[in-house]
């Protein structure tokens, strides 16, 4: 892992919301407005966004919020909870990752909680799809996994390449598997579930966890963080994310904020060109632009 030079961060509290679904805003964030939402988020020191696909489909609107808005990043895949007429092949995948501009590809992965939703062998060979594609086209995969631990290693062992990586978004199962998923090149991204009252073991694992590894997002519109809970979620609040990291390690918001921020650039490369100018200072210095 190339070296960060974190000073060069200090002047400048910066955020990134690494996951977030900014095609599906409610009505209720900012008239859904998403000019507005943005402008929110960055005057909270949030500048940098990842907006994540659900489907194909999505990639026309997402590309085009990505084009109004240099700041906003985008991924492509199929989520393993939609239902799709046509499954995408791996060549689809691809080349609408490369004719969007993908910096990321999904989410995909698997879902058990639903699992009458979308049969568990449509999703296997989906997420299968997603890994071979993300491994040929050199881009990090964004994993949504949900009481399916050993499959879903099992599925990262055989297809994906550590020397690229991904991220287990929205992480909320067990310490021994973001072990095992960091041994294999994989982040861990924690959301406004880390907020909420009964969930220690998130928390636990937040401390424990080195600091080098870990990702904030909102997944916006879904999963506001206390004090909003209930409302819908927006990307200004990742900032309630990475407070309640800070508090759980003992450590600033301004260290969470630099280092996941910094983490958020070495896996998603393909970002950086458009990010902040001092962070591509930062970057250049450190042999990642």
């Amino acid at each position: 892992m190339a070296y960060i030079c974190f000073d060069l961060f200090v002047e400048n509290r910066m955020f990134v919301d690494s996951h977030c679904h900014l095609d599906r805003l409610s009505d209720q964030t900012h008239g859904g407005d998403i000019a507005a939402t943005l402008a929110a988020a960055r005057a909270a020191h949030v500048s940098q966004f990842l907006a994540v696909a659900v489907t194909l489909e999505d990639m026309p609107q997402l590309a085009a919020i990505s084009r109004e808005h240099h700041d906003v990043a985008i991924s492509a895949g199929l989520h393993p909870l939609h239902h799709s007429e046509n499954e995408p092949s791996v060549a689809d995948i691809k080349d609408t990752a490369e004719q969007y501009g993908a910096v990321a590809i999904g989410e995909t992965g698997l879902d058990y909680h639903y699992r009458d939703s979308v049969p568990i062998e449509i999703q296997h060979e989906r997420f299968k799809r997603h890994l071979i594609a993300a491994r040929e086209l050199e881009l990090p995969v964004i994993i949504h996994t949900r009481e399916a631990k050993e499959e879903t290693l099992a599925l990262l062992r055989e297809y994906s390449d550590p020397r690229v990586g991904g991220v287990l978004h929205c992480f909320t199962e067990d310490l021994a598997m973001a072990r095992e998923a960091v041994r294999l090149g994989f982040y861990i991204s924690l959301s406004g579930i880390i907020t909420f009252r009964n969930t220690a073991p998130l928390r636990e694992l937040a401390r424990q966890l080195p600091l080098d590894r870990l990702l904030i997002e909102t997944d916006s519109p879904y999963l506001a963080p206390v004090p909003h809970r209930g409302k819908p979620n927006e990307p200004a609040w990742v900032v309630q994310v990475a407070e309640c990291i800070a508090k759980e390690r003992g450590i600033s918001v301004d260290e969470v904020a630099m280092q996941t921020t910094a983490n958020f650039y070495q896996l998603f490369r393909a970002a950086a060109p458009d990010a902040p100018e001092h962070v591509k200072e930062a970057l250049a210095h450190s042999g990642l632009l």
